[in-house]
């Protein structure tokens, strides 16, 4: 096909590309706006900025059209040479097969077989020379080539028939310049951190022309492995000015005055080449609150930074960006306006954003085709981007496992038949899901049940009540909110021991597939005052970052009892009971998190625990009654190798065991089975469990079992 000559071009609006069409060379239009050009889906077009690039024309995203814009990715920009929100010109052009590609390596030099590979992914790629290109490899990697030469020399589409040619390689890249197409679960955030930094670095005659001074920081506050780095990253290569990058410790000095001389030095270097950003990271090791801290030298480092930020010398064009997970160790006078002017906490991505964030981190990858993105980001509750990549790594470290007993470590390099079959199946990210630890939970204990309420006998109704308040306001979340319905923030489960409480819990927390941060009262209690009330709040902060959350506190009686019951412990408990009321219903909203009680001494606990809006939902577990020790003989037996010559029959065992609870059925079923083990061993036969058996140890457990102590009174 000839190049098309004199073809209408369109002047459309350059907004950042999806995430997945990173490296394609694709662009996606309006619909209408590709009529307009006479484009059809799969044209290639030229993009006209300060240079010129090729891509492929698609079709826009119904949200994205009706607002004249283009959507290309940020090696594309650069090809083209614009930036976000400025003008490009379109117009449609021909493309012929490439016969010869010359390739300038940008970060790696591959070997003869790696181009093999390359060249596949690279297929149907247009090109122009002087244009770069990038092939995502296996694992995140990648690797970037500048376009030399093409044969022949216009618009061409690299064809499985190109000779591609490696020519001698540019100076590697030291590191990735990450673009907008990186972040993935912060566009709200990402914009309101451009609307303060690009604005004025690109455009400060609009400050000048309001009559008001342009903003001088932003603080990122966020969990670790959030992503405050990488915006920072970010919005310095896509703002094209220049990066100063300091990490906190590397401030201090131990000579007098020499920590201060740093900061000036690249306060002063910023200005001479500005416009820049300085990014101020783990700031809070430099800047600490100076009420709290001894030593002279971060007082006067913290002294000198107010200078510097806003001093009598003002810097135009030079942005200040900090970040930190510990906001509060900050000195108060950093976070007042004109200095850090917006405070932008990032957050623990949601499921949507945990979805975005493992497409980004599985560009390149291999995937087989039960590999469902869907379900993982359902169930990485609390997995921020640094533990998601992490998870993505470790699925394709398990798949080149089980290639490595194949490999002939003689040889020099691996066969490429052997790499080509490479993928990355589902169950490899189920194994690497049960090595990663989520970084909102690792300081607390979590654990994912796996109780199903087919293993829990009987308790029908209470079970009911569980799906309703547990399952309910996750599944059906856009009801609750039509009917003005809010989901209960507290459930009380109260009852003997061995009923099930615990068991309940955990079930319910498995079928919604939710995190389960179980606590157990007592462990909570310090002899050191204050350590109590602040391990309680650590937990809260913990599973509103990991929401949706439940957490389960067993025997809570022992955590929470009566206020003014007696007994000289320093008034813990009292306390601990105000910091525990404050969170259920303090001024702080307790969003995406439910609690889970459980006890059998519902009396001892203090009454302002059970009101409305705390515990909202009081469930009695009571001892089975036949039916339902019916059913849980059933679940015991299940698996167990009974004897056919005379079945067992679990509505009479039912009927023997009354007054017995879930527990005590649970250890009749496990002695009845030891004790057919006994006999196999000793007859040297197949282990047969027989009714005598159960009988047996129904008796064994039941001159065992203590005298009933009166039921605890039901709360009022």
């Amino acid at each position: 096909m000839k190049p098309a000559q004199n073809e209408p071009g369109l002047r459309l609006r350059v907004s950042e590309a999806l995430s997945k069409d990173v490296g394609r060379a694709i662009v996606r239009i309006d619909p209408q706006d590709l009529t307009t050009l006479g484009v059809q889906v799969g044209d290639i077009v030229e993009l006209r900025g300060s240079r010129r690039a090729v891509c492929k024309a698609l079709p826009a995203h119904q949200d994205s059209r009706g607002q004249s814009r283009l959507q290309i990715e940020g090696i594309t920009r650069e090809n083209a040479g614009v930036g976000l929100d400025e003008h490009v010109e379109v117009r449609r052009v021909g493309a012929q097969p490439a016969e010869r590609v010359v390739l300038q390596p940008t970060t790696v030099t591959p070997s003869e077989r790696d181009l093999k590979y390359i060249g596949s992914l690279l297929d149907g790629l247009p090109v122009l020379e002087g244009n770069r290109v990038r092939a995502q490899l296996f694992g995140g990697r990648y690797a970037e080539f500048q376009i030399e030469s093409t044969v022949p020399k216009a618009v061409v589409q690299i064809t499985p028939l190109t000779q591609l040619i490696i020519a001698a390689p540019k100076k590697a890249e030291t590191s990735r310049s990450p673009s907008y197409e990186d972040i993935g679960g912060l566009k709200r955030q990402l914009q309101r951190i451009r609307e303060m930094i690009e604005l004025p670095l690109r455009y400060p005659e609009i400050f000048e022309r309001l009559g008001i001074a342009a903003p001088k920081g932003v603080l990122l506050c966020g969990s670790p492995g959030c992503g405050k780095t990488l915006i920072a990253r970010c919005i310095a290569h896509e703002t094209e000015a220049s990066f100063f990058a300091i990490n906190g410790p590397e401030i201090i000095h131990k000579f007098y005055g020499e920590s201060e001389a740093h900061l000036r030095k690249i306060f002063d270097e910023a200005a001479h080449k500005q416009p820049s950003i300085i990014f101020l990271d783990e700031i809070d090791a430099i800047a600490p609150s100076r009420d709290r801290v001894t030593g002279d030298v971060e007082k006067r480092v913290v002294a000198q930074l107010l200078a510097l930020m806003d001093g009598l010398n003002r810097r135009a064009n030079v942005i200040v960006i900090a970040a930190t997970n510990l906001p509060d160790s900050i000195d108060p006078a950093l976070r007042r306006p004109g200095r850090f002017d917006r405070e932008i906490t990032i957050p623990v991505p949601d499921r949507l954003g945990r979805h975005e964030i493992l497409t980004i981190h599985t560009r390149g990858m291999p995937q087989a085709q039960d590999v469902d993105m869907e379900r993982l980001a359902e169930v990485t509750h609390g997995f921020v981007g640094a533990d998601l990549e992490a998870l993505c790594r470790e699925a394709a470290m398990l798949c080149l496992r089980r290639i490595m007993k194949d490999i002939d470590f003689a040889r020099r390099s691996i066969p490429y038949e052997k790499l080509a079959h490479l993928e990355v199946n589902m169950s490899d990210f189920l194994s690497a899901l049960a090595e990663i630890e989520p970084s909102a939970l690792r300081e607390v204990s979590v654990e994912t049940p796996t109780t199903r309420w087919e293993e829990i006998g009987g308790l029908d109704g209470i079970k009911q009540s569980l799906i309703e308040s547990v399952e309910w306001p996750l599944k059906h979340a856009e009801l609750f909110v039509a009917a003005g319905v809010k989901p209960v923030k507290g459930i009380l489960l109260s009852g003997p021991p061995g009923c099930g409480k615990t068991l309940l819990a955990k079930a319910a927390a498995a079928q919604c597939q939710v995190n389960f941060i179980s606590v157990k009262g007592p462990s909570l209690l310090s002899k050191f005052v204050g350590d109590s009330e602040r391990a309680l709040r650590e937990v809260f902060r913990k599973a509103r970052q990991a929401a949706p959350c439940i957490i389960f506190f067993d025997e809570i009686d022992a955590l929470v009892p009566a206020r003014g019951s007696g007994g000289s412990d320093s008034n813990v408990t009292e306390r601990v009971l105000g910091q525990f009321l404050a969170e259920l219903d303090g001024i702080e909203e307790l969003t995406g998190v439910l609690v889970l009680g459980a006890t059998n001494r519902p009396d001892k606990m203090d009454p302002a625990m059970v009101r409305p809006g705390r515990f909202d939902l009081l469930l009695e577990v009571s001892p089975p009654d036949v039916e339902g020790r019916a059913a849980i003989f059933t679940v015991h037996l299940r698996g167990k190798p009974l004897a056919k010559s005379e079945p067992v029959d679990v509505r009479q065992l039912a009927a023997a065991s009354q007054g017995m609870t879930g527990a005590e059925i649970a250890a009749i079923c496990q002695h009845a089975a030891l004790r057919a083990l006994r006999r196999a061993i000793h007859a040297s036969q197949p282990v047969q469990l027989e009714t005598a058996d159960l009988f047996a140890a129904l008796a064994e457990i039941r001159e065992r079992m203590p005298a009933r102590s009166p039921a605890a009174p039901p709360l009022s």
